[in-house]
Formats: structure tokens, C-alpha cells, sequence
């Protein structure tokens, strides 16, 4: 028990940032959704509640229903036993609990978008009115229909309509490749937009098939693994979202099992096969609305034709985060609701995590309108979308786009047996195995289907409230009103108001949460002229006259200050020609001087000053050579640099906090480090000639690591959780030399020189470190390799041409 509570206290603390015990206690870091005020402003004084609900009579009946389960009043007789009921609160179970997916639900799905149904004109199918079963928040509430209904020709139709849809951000490991393909080639059809999720995406799939259909997903997700995130993969998108958080998992990051990650998908992922992947918690990389604003601009230095959006989750404050988010120049924003997420997560993530995203989206809409930026940003729901009717209520409660996961799986026949992390899906949707992908039948029209069906039933309902365009239907709130006939007896309680209502112009007489044209409600786009150059000019786009650019500023030595835009080499990368495919050109090489913060690129023949972060968000090749220097003096031990995402690197001098992290192949060599070295590393070569500081190899689950441990301290600094601490073999001294030895010729480093004239016995003083899934990893590859049954796989080695990085 004690050792359960612990667990599960520390997954929850580290998942909300928080570091210790004193700042958990009384953070009030929860919601309570569904209790009455008078209970929560006596029991829970403080807490967030903006959706009333039972009180203590309530809770008292249920408490007494349990306890005679277990107690009943009538003694069983000796040698006789009643099982206790299996609840059914995360897989579905005949007599357990309401689950809107069940088996009436999935087949009639199946059965309609299989052509069951006559016309996708007909009525809505059977499982329309699923979330309406005391399931939903959305389901206690009602639509005011005016008197007079319009004609359904009136209404837009359901072509335009589904192009407001798009699917979740499932990644290609979780899917199989052909659910994930068949997925974008639907959304293309439609004109929708697929999602690739935090798994990159294979390079075959840019190119259009014979048939004219396309497996290029619109929606590029970066998250903070940076799994398969290139420069190719960054131009070759419509959207590239920013998972700054999940619904069905908020404040984790994600995981893919070893099991799952077979050699595409590791070449894809640039990582091992075998080897599990875990991406850290975004709040690892995204601690302020500075540095989420500093992401989006690198974003749209890759690619400044891409939409830009950012992925929230349904909680309090979000509507201030998404204000944050429109004024950093993001162009769209993703409410994630609490109902979602694979088989895949775990039961303490998916269940009382996160709150609906009805309640989170309300908020969003009334504060951009408050603040006068709803017409900065395109808002999109997302969660547990399944219905038509969830269309409409999403609409006037204020979001313009819709995201749809487990449907479409639905449709294409996911049979929610939510054994997606065990590899063993038995319809081929998420698994890896070849043999039981084989047994995938889905097809591109099932997902078709499904959107219009569901696009029918919008046009239906929107006849009925007497709305012929959609974008109408936005922030409507006047046009909802809570169910009076609640049948259910815990559900009387529930009072759905206030996040339909809370706005200023609600508390005159119930108008709509849209306000009126001009005061920031949503209406024609405002025009934003993002500038990503280095000297604040916008890139040229495709297509665009030469003379409309404005030019950059005409001298090579720029002085580099805290308030100005992180530079680029020549600012974005250089052409986004869908017609010919995706282009990146080399960009300019500067030679820069002064003090830099973060973000720095890796130029030719560049100099840092104090701090910064080498080669992240450079968009071009790395360039031969960096120089490092504090105050114009070469400086033997600089301690305030950080090497970011190269392939190649040598540094003459310690760097700071987080070196090599998410390191995914490169070989890098550096005098010191600061703490969390190597963290979340997949692949490569990492040489540390000096101190390190704490939680060394944190998450580090590919690659190696080569310490000089002088002081024999190292092995209280490295976090062993995922890796062993070793001795180097002959071979691995070897490999440690050959770098030293480069190092030393590179940077003319007195500390390489110093270790290689003492290199007789450097056995004793050097400590390898090695991820444990990675060891296994090489030794299965090996007795592959020794019998002949498989072919030699690339394990975190470079390859390709190499660059080089030298800090001198």
C-alpha cells in the first residue's frame, strides 16, 4: 500500500512540475466536476468548480450500495461466494458500466459506412445518440430550435463541411502503417486533414500514388521526443502542430513499447529497433509562453506556408494559455478533452485526469472574445467526437474545427479490444506485427463514409436551428439550454450553465457568447504578416516576385541582443515547391558577434558569448566550425554552452545543463557538463572528458556514453534507472580514442592532449554507459546476424555524410 500511494504521489507531482512534497500539499492543483457548491466551499475550500452536481446525500447512497456489495445483510452460507461486479470502468463489460463505444455502437457503425446504410442522406444511424446516455457533459445539454426550420437545400453542404474535420494525432508505431495510410488517403479525399502524431512519417508517402490519392498527412505534430522531426518532414506539411499537452493524458508525454518499434519504424523514428521510446513531459522543454512562442517561430522558419498550431488540454486557465498562445502568433489552437486516448494509456491517466473539453472550450471562446483576439486564431475540439450533434454543440460553444481518433478506427474496424500497447491487435490497426496486419480490411471509403454521415446530420440539425453557413453556428451559446427531463437520479443535479453562459454578455439576458462584429469575436481573419528573417523580413514564398521582399540588412556583422528575434542563417529554409516537391536550399552562413541567448545556430566560423544552444532550430547543413568565447577571450572552461541537435560536434571547453539531450545519432565530444547530460537519449556517440552533473542518462534509452570519471563520483551522479554503468571493453577504447584523438586535432584542446599522453592505463578511470533495452538490443542483432536470419540493422550510428562542429 505504501509503496501504491508512493507510485502513484510521484506520477502525479512530476506530471504538474512540481519537485517536492511541501509545494503538492495545498496546491488544489485538481477540479472538481460535478458536486454541489455548498460541499465543495465546505469540504474542498478553494477548489475549482464551475459545474455543480450531487452533495452529500448522494455520496452517502452510493457509499452504503458498495459497502453491501462487499457486506451483504443476508449472510451467504458456509462454502458459497458471490463475486463482487467487475465494474467495467475501463474495458466494457455486459452488466458494468455505460460505455458509449459497445458492441451496438461499433457494429452499426461498421454496418453503415459498409454500405449498411441506404444513402448518406439518410437519417442519422443508430449510434447518434450514444453520448446523449449519461455519458457526456454535451448530452445534458439541449438545442433551442426556433419555429421556423429552413429548407436542408438551404443548408451548406456536407462537401464543405468535411473539411472542418480531421483525425488525432495517432502516430505511425501506434497504427499500423496501413490504418495510418489509409487514414490520410481518407482525409485527402475529403479535403480534411490527417494527423502523423509524435512518430514522423516515411518520405515515400510526399509522392502522390498512380491513382492520384495521397498518404501525406496535413498535420505534422512536433512534440517534445522529436521523434522522425526533419527539415523534410517540416515542409512537407499544411499544419505543424505543437503537443504542448494531451487530453487523454495531460501532463504526460508519450510511449511507445519496445515490442512495438520494429526496424521501419525505428528508421523512420531515427532510433533502435526493439529499444522502447518515451517522450518526456512537454513542461521538460516549454516552461513559459516565451519559450512556446520561441518554438512556434523556429516552426515557421521551416516552413513559414504551414499553419502553425498549438495542443492544449480542457482545464482551468486554459482560456488565458490559448490567449497566450494567439498574441505568440500561433494561427490555430486544439482543446483536447479528458474522453480519448489508445488502449495504450494507463488506467491512472485516462480516468479522472483532465475535464471535458466542453467545459475547457467555453473558456477559450470567452476569453479570445473578452480580449478582442478571437479573429487572431482558428479554434478546433478534440476528444471523443462521434456524433453530429457533438459537431453542433462544439460549434456554439465556440470551436470551428473538429478532431475525430477512435471513430475513424471504428469505421475502419477497431473492435476496442484495448490491447494496443501489447502489440497484439487482432484487426491489424495497432500493431506492428506482420502476421496480424494481414488481417487489416479496412478502406479509405469506410472513413469517407463515416465523415459524411456525420456532415448529414450537422446539416440536419442546422436546418433545424434555422443556420445556413456554419461558421453561423460559432459561439452561439443562446441556441443552447441545460435538458429539463434528466431521468437519471445523479444526473438531476448536474447543472451544465455556467460553461455554456459565462460570458459578459450572458449575464444581460442570455446572448450569445459571439459578440458583436468589431468588438474580437470571430469574423474575417485578421491580416498577420508573420516575419521570420533575420533581420525581420518575411521570406519570399513560392511564386512570389522577387520585388516584394524586402531585403535583408546589407552588413555581415550583426550585433545580437536579448529583445531581438532568435536569428537564422538567411532566415527560413528555402522553398516549399508543392509542384516540384519538397526543396530545402542552403541557407546563408554569418558571422556573428555579442551576446547570445538561445538558439543559436551552428554557423561558420561563429563565436558565442556566455550562453546558448548550438545547432537547435538551424534549418540548413551544420556548418565545418564554431568558435566559443567570453568577453573576446578563447576561455578554457566555458561553462554556459549547450550543444543542441547536430550530427558531428566537438567542444573545446564544459557545457551547461542538458547536453545532448534527445541526442538521436550524432557523435559529440565535450570537456564537462552540466546536469541532466544526455537526457532522453535514443542513438550516437557521447564523450565526456571531465565532471558531470546530476541525473546523468535520464531517460536515456539508445547510444552510449563515454565518461572520464576523474574523481569517481560519477556513478552518484547518473540516474541508473534505464542504464548500466560498465567498464570499456578493448573495442569501446578504441571507439573513446578515435574521438578524443579528433577532438584534439579539431580544437587543439590542452585537456584531449593531456588524456591521450595518459592514455597507457585509462581502463580504471573511464566508465561506459550503456541503456539496458540498448544492450539487448545489439546482442539480439548480433545472434541475427550470426545465424544468418536477418539483416544487419543500423543501431544509433550515423550515416550519410557527416558534418562537423567544432568549438573551440
Amino acid at each position: 500500500m505504501v509503496k501504491a500511494t508512493g507510485k502513484g504521489l510521484l506520477k502525479t507531482i512530476s506530471k504538474m512540475g512540481i519537485s517536492t512534497i511541501r509545494s503538492y500539499c495545498g496546491a488544489q492543483i485538481f477540479e472538481a466536476v460535478g458536486l454541489e457548491r455548498e460541499l465543495v466551499d465546505k469540504y474542498f475550500t478553494g477548489t475549482t468548480s464551475r459545474i455543480g452536481g450531487i452533495g452529500l446525500d448522494v455520496l452517502a447512497v452510493e457509499g452504503l450500495r458498495r459497502h453491501r456489495r462487499a457486506y451483504p445483510e443476508v449472510p451467504l452460507e458456509v462454502g458459497t461466494f458471490e463475486a463482487l461486479p467487475a465494474g467495467g470502468v475501463h474495458a466494457w463489460r455486459r452488466d458494468g458500466e455505460h460505455h458509449q463505444w459497445n458492441p451496438d455502437t461499433i457494429s452499426a457503425i461498421q454496418h453503415a459506412v459498409r454500405g449498411g446504410a441506404p444513402t448518406r442522406t439518410s437519417a442519422s444511424p443508430r449510434w447518434s445518440t450514444t453520448s446523449r446516455a449519461r455519458a457526456t457533459l454535451r448530452g445534458l445539454l439541449e438545442l433551442n430550435l426556433p419555429d421556423q426550420p429552413i429548407p436542408l437545400e438551404e443548408v451548406e453542404p456536407a462537401k464543405d463541411i468535411v473539411r472542418r474535420f480531421a483525425t488525432g494525432a495517432m502516430s505511425l508505431g501506434s497504427l499500423s502503417r496501413e490504418a495510418h495510410e489509409t487514414l490520410a488517403i481518407a482525409m485527402n479525399r475529403i479535403g480534411g486533414k490527417s494527423n502523423t502524431g509524435e512518430g514522423g512519417e516515411d518520405p515515400v508517402r510526399y509522392t502522390a500514388d498512380p491513382n492520384g490519392d495521397r498518404r501525406r498527412s496535413a498535420i505534422k505534430q512536433v512534440a517534445s521526443g522529436r521523434f522522425g522531426v526533419t527539415v523534410q518532414y517540416l515542409v512537407n506539411a499544411d499544419e505543424l502542430q505543437i503537443k504542448m499537452a494531451q487530453g487523454a493524458k495531460p501532463g504526460e508525454g508519450g510511449q511507445l513499447p519496445g515490442h512495438k518499434v520494429d526496424s521501419y519504424i525505428a528508421k523512420i523514428r531515427h532510433s533502435t529497433p526493439g529499444v522502447g521510446l518515451i517522450s518526456p513531459p512537454p513542461h521538460h522543454d516549454i516552461y513559459s509562453i516565451e519559450d512556446l512562442k520561441q518554438l512556434i517561430f523556429d516552426l515557421r522558419c521551416a516552413n513559414p506556408e504551414a499553419r502553425i498550431s498549438v495542443k492544449l488540454v480542457s482545464e482551468v486557465g486554459v482560456g488565458t494559455v490559448a490567449a497566450g498562445v494567439a498574441k505568440a502568433n500561433s494561427d490555430h489552437v486544439v482543446i483536447a478533452g479528458h474522453d480519448g486516448g489508445t488502449g495504450a494509456s494507463p488506467v491512472s491517466s485516462i480516468q479522472s485526469a483532465g475535464v471535458p473539453w466542453e467545459i475547457g472550450l467555453a473558456e477559450t471562446q470567452q476569453t479570445l472574445v473578452m480580449n478582442k483576439l478571437r479573429d487572431r486564431i482558428v479554434v478546433q475540439a478534440d476528444g471523443q467526437m462521434k456524433t453530429g450533434r457533438d459537431v453542433v454543440i462544439g460549434a456554439l460553444l465556440g470551436a470551428e474545427e473538429f478532431g475525430f481518433s477512435t471513430a475513424p478506427l471504428i469505421s475502419l474496424g477497431c473492435i476496442m479490444m484495448r490491447a494496443c500497447h501489447l502489440n497484439t491487435c487482432p484487426v491489424g490497426i495497432a500493431t506492428q506485427d506482420p502476421e496480424l496486419r494481414k488481417r487489416f480490411r479496412g478502406q479509405p471509403e469506410h472513413v469517407v463514409n463515416f465523415f459524411f454521415f456525420i456532415a448529414e446530420e450537422v446539416r440536419h440539425l442546422m436546418a433545424q436551428l434555422g443556420i445556413p453557413r456554419f461558421e453561423d453556428l460559432v459561439g452561439r451559446t443562446d441556441l443552447l439550454r441545460a435538458e429539463e427531463a434528466i431521468e437519471h437520479w445523479k444526473a438531476r443535479g448536474v447543472d451544465p450553465h455556467p460553461p455554456a453562459h459565462r460570458t459578459r454578455h450572458a449575464a444581460r439576458g442570455g446572448a450569445p457568447a459571439r459578440a458583436p462584429a468589431g468588438s474580437g469575436a470571430r469574423g474575417p481573419p485578421r491580416p498577420r504578416d508573420h516575419r521570420t528573417g533575420p533581420s525581420g523580413h518575411r521570406p519570399r514564398r513560392a511564386g512570389e516576385p522577387r520585388a516584394a521582399r524586402s531585403q535583408p540588412e546589407p552588413h555581415r556583422r550583426a550585433p545580437l541582443r536579448g529583445d531581438r528575434p532568435p536569428l537564422r542563417r538567411g532566415g527560413a529554409a528555402r522553398g516549399h515547391d508543392r509542384h516540384r516537391g519538397p526543396r530545402v536550399g542552403r541557407p546563408e552562413l554569418r558571422r556573428l558577434a555579442g551576446t547570445r541567448g538561445v538558439d543559436h545556430p551552428a554557423g561558420r566560423r561563429q563565436r558565442l558569448h556566455r550562453e546558448g544552444v548550438v545547432g537547435r532550430g538551424a534549418v540548413g547543413p551544420p556548418a565545418r566550425q564554431c568558435r566559443v568565447r567570453r568577453g573576446g577571450q578563447r576561455d578554457r572552461r566555458q561553462h554556459r554552452v549547450v550543444r543542441g541537435h547536430l550530427r558531428r560536434a566537438f567542444f573545446r571547453g564544459m557545457a551547461g545543463e542538458r547536453f545532448a539531450v534527445r541526442n538521436s545519432g550524432a557523435h559529440a565530444v565535450v570537456e564537462g557538463t552540466g546536469d541532466h547530460g544526455c537526457e532522453y537519449m535514443t542513438g550516437g556517440r557521447v564523450v565526456v572528458l571531465g565532471p558531470t552533473g546530476r541525473n546523468f542518462a535520464a531517460g536515456m534509452s539508445g547510444g552510449v556514453a563515454y565518461v572520464l570519471d576523474g574523481t569517481g563520483t560519477f556513478a552518484e551522479r547518473c540516474n541508473t534507472e534505464l542504464v548500466d554503468l560498465e567498464r570499456l571493453t578493448a573495442q569501446d577504447l578504441e571507439e573513446a580514442r578515435g574521438l578524443v584523438l579528433e577532438h584534439a586535432e579539431r580544437t587543439g584542446s590542452p585537456v584531449a592532449e593531456r588524456v591521450l599522453a595518459n592514455w597507457a592505463h585509462p581502463g580504471a578511470s573511464w566508465v561506459k554507459v550503456m541503456p539496458r533495452d540498448y544492450k539487448r538490443a545489439l546482442a539480439e542483432a548480433a545472434e541475427r546476424e550470426a545465424v544468418g536470419g536477418g539483416e544487419s540493422t543500423n543501431l544509433g550510428v550515423p550515416t550519410g555524410s557527416e558534418e562537423d562542429v567544432v568549438a573551440a
